[in-house]
């Protein structure tokens, strides 16, 4: 039997703190594969240390589009969507190798992220738990849509993984504001496209009852205070943001 080959695909965008290490947990993959946003930092020379096939490509907000070039020019049967920031386990490469050498029915595998604020691992707070659909056969998967936060479509039975990927989201809160004002601010641009003229009683609903809820969900129902003081400053964050892009599509919509 023919061993399935893997191609890694990263996004990138002035990641040079934080893409050696990502890319130094998948350098057992057959390729990796960088589509990088136009980076002005030492990203593209770190990755390109690393034998990476780097494509520039500024990505207009549309993270959708830059999965799929990634994907386009990548050669192996399989591919595993990451981002700078996040770092595969040993437990995790083993459980990868096993699943695509196996030849079975599935197109895709799902996995838990481990998600870390300052070094921190958020065990609360909804952060850990989720399945991330982010391994699948490159004929079987395309991304849709031209969104900040992409959506993956795969064709066929998905299967699980019972091991985690790690991910550094914010290493400084400076980080997750920096973030959050990137995203809010294309958000906002694709939401007056979208929505055209802003409803004055969505608005206030968005920066006044909605964030409340949003708070008490993240931080008292699912137990995000049990985090301490990292639960209460990353469910404010949290909570900020999509505020933020409410604020930016007024912004855009006052006469």
């Amino acid at each position: 039997m023919l061993k399935e080959t893997l191609s890694v695909v990263i996004i990138t965008k002035n990641e040079q703190d934080k893409i050696a290490r990502c890319l130094k947990t998948v350098d057992w993959a057959d390729e990796i594969v960088v589509v990088d946003d136009l980076s002005t930092d030492r990203t593209v020379e770190i990755c390109q240390e690393f034998g990476a096939k780097v494509i520039s490509h500024k990505s207009c907000g549309n993270f959708d589009r830059q999965r799929n070039i990634g994907m386009d020019n990548a050669r192996g049967e399989w591919i595993l969507q990451m981002d700078a920031d996040e770092v595969i386990p040993e437990d995790l490469k083993e459980a990868i190798e096993k699943a695509i050498s196996q030849n079975s029915e599935f197109c895709g595998f799902q996995f838990r992220r481990k998600n870390f604020f300052l070094g921190h691992f958020m065990r609360y707070g909804g952060f850990y738990g989720p399945y991330s659909l982010k391994l699948f056969k490159k004929s079987c998967g395309r991304y849709v849509g031209h969104s900040v936060h992409e959506t993956l479509k795969v064709e066929g039975k998905i299967g699980t993984i019972e091991a985690d990927i790690n991910h550094y989201a914010f290493q400084t809160i400076a980080q997750n504001i920096e973030r959050n004002n990137m995203y809010s601010t294309v958000r906002a641009k694709l939401m007056k496209e979208e929505k055209g003229a802003l409803d004055k009683k969505e608005l206030r609903y968005n920066l006044t009852i909605r964030p409340l809820k949003r708070f008490w969900k993240m931080y008292v129902k699912k137990r995000g205070y049990r985090d301490g003081m990292y639960g209460l400053v990353f469910c404010v964050l949290f909570t900020f943001g999509p505020m933020l892009r409410w604020m930016k599509y007024w912004e855009l919509s006052k006469d």
